[in-house]
């Protein structure tokens, strides 16, 4: 590229999504000759921008000043300002603040110009060996209808979809998603990828439930695998595969640790079993309790 980016243009900056080396030579060049940088966090950026040795105006943009700051930021690029966008990780707009900016920026017939670099979406997604279209999904609703319609849809996607996830409610999502879709469902949980704990965790949507019911760490990109049998899928009830073996299921559990209160919670979850009787084989499970 040229010594200077062009003027009068919008950058939308894909920064690391937790390794700092991630940062492509052109996202680094870019920054440092921008006249003005906006990030959705700048107590984040501010460490990036720090590891490379960049100094330039730094200005907050998250969802709330988009709203209200938009038009500001159209009217400098519009009066040739290089403005670059970035989000706390990945690429920005991509279930980050952006979107709202760029369409403006497109509407007023100005330059919007990616520079690629780290997605969470695409490394989950190759990660997880998606061969072939998918879906991105962003995050679930939290609660209510709106999530219960969501769960619904994915029951009958024909690609694999690739959704984001809290680690407060990882645990909660796998179990509403076994209940939903079938416990046998595959699924790949990708967690802290990139960075020095990163996990790659393949199973079915029963086992991971199981595995993440306690309690998780660092950022979560969960993959669903569409039914490979679609016909005998929709013949069986959803939770079958494990309501067949809850003692099994509740020994392994016990075996990792977890008491048996919550181990008769999962069960009663993905077994579809009554409180009493998950309460029940819980606790006649085999096992120590190692949670505190």
């Amino acid at each position: 590229m040229s010594s200077t980016p062009d003027r009068g243009v919008l950058w939308l900056v894909a920064t690391p999504i937790g390794n700092l080396a991630d940062l492509p030579p052109r996202a680094v060049e870019t920054l440092r000759r921008a006249d003005l940088i906006l990030a959705e966090d700048t107590r984040r950026t501010r460490a990036l921008l720090a590891r490379f040795d960049i100094h330039r105006p730094l200005e907050s943009f998250d969802a709330h000043k988009e709203r209200r700051e938009a038009d500001r930021v159209v009217a400098r690029v519009a009066g040739g300002a290089a403005v670059a966008l970035v989000s706390d990780a990945g690429t920005p707009g991509v279930s980050d603040p952006g979107a709202r900016l760029v369409r403006l920026a497109l509407e007023a017939g100005l330059r919007v110009s990616p520079i690629p670099g780290p997605s969470a979406v695409a490394c989950a997604a190759t990660a997880a060996g998606v061969e072939g279209p998918f879906r991105f999904a962003g995050f679930l609703a939290r609660k209510g209808g709106e999530r219960r319609r969501e769960l619904a849809a994915l029951r009958d996607e024909a690609v694999p979809v690739v959704l984001f996830e809290s680690p407060r409610r990882l645990g909660e999502t796998l179990a509403d998603l076994a209940r939903e879709l079938g416990a046998e469902r595959r699924a790949v949980v990708c967690r802290e990828l990139t960075k020095l704990h990163e996990e790659v965790a393949a199973g079915t949507l029963g086992s991971l439930a199981a595995r993440f019911s306690g309690e998780v760490l660092g950022e979560v990109t969960l993959v669903v695998f569409p039914a490979e049998d679609r016909d005998a899928a929709g013949a069986r009830p959803a939770n079958a595969p494990v309501a067949a073996e809850p003692a099994a299921w509740a020994a392994r559990l016990r075996e990792e640790g977890l008491a048996a209160s919550r181990v008769a919670r999962i069960l009663a979850d993905l077994c579809g079993l009554p409180h009493r009787e998950a309460y029940r084989v819980a606790h006649q499970a085999p096992g120590r309790d190692t949670e505190s």
